[in-house]
């Protein structure tokens, strides 16, 4: 039997925001190390940096709670997956002229974000 994969995931559903503004702000940390990845955000000027921030945590923290035996700091862990999918979308009507409604959609979306422990021959580059 091969070793075990350390990699873990969170999923944060139903989020108020629009997937299209999430998804620049998810975009932008792909790949990354969690910690590098944390400090990007932390200096980001986008609203949805701190619900993708909270996301990413939440997963390192589960992979930290399903290896308890092993040390996984999050110098040790990067992103292997980050994706932002649509959700419900809430149909509003706003008054128009004339006894006409105009349609307003609120976006959701759902953050799903995949971390997973560097390979050693990752970590002598």
């Amino acid at each position: 039997m091969d070793s075990p994969t350390f990699e873990a995931r969170a999923v944060q559903r139903h989020l108020r925001k629009s997937p299209r503004k999430v998804r620049l702000v998810a975009d932008y940390v792909r790949g990354d190390k969690v910690d590098k990845a944390l400090a990007k955000l932390d200096f980001l000027k986008k609203a949805a940096a701190v619900d993708v921030a909270k996301v990413i945590k939440s997963a390192s923290a589960n992979i930290r709670d399903k290896f308890e035996e092993e040390r996984l700091d999050n110098d040790l862990l990067y992103i292997k997956e980050i994706f932002v999918d649509e959700g419900v979308t809430l149909k509003r009507i706003q008054p128009a002229p004339q006894g006409r409604a105009h349609r307003i959609n609120k976006r959701s979306c759902h953050i799903t974000v995949v971390v997973a422990k560097l390979q050693e021959e990752t970590i002598t580059e």
